[in-house]
């Protein structure tokens, strides 16, 4: 059905995804969380405890 060559380029882009959802997963969470809520806090106060 598939040549070797595409197999490979296919598993290649399915590993990169699979790097991408997993990296990227927690940080598009906080980031939907941040733009939603009612009283936007500020970016400082998101990243330092301190502030």
């Amino acid at each position: 059905m598939f040549s070797d060559e595409t197999k490979d380029k296919i598993n290649a882009a399915v590993g990169v995804g699979k790097t991408v959802a997993v990296y990227g997963w927690i940080p598009f969470i906080l980031y939907v969380g941040y733009s939603r809520s009612s009283p936007q806090p500020s970016l400082i106060k998101l990243i330092s405890p301190l502030a």
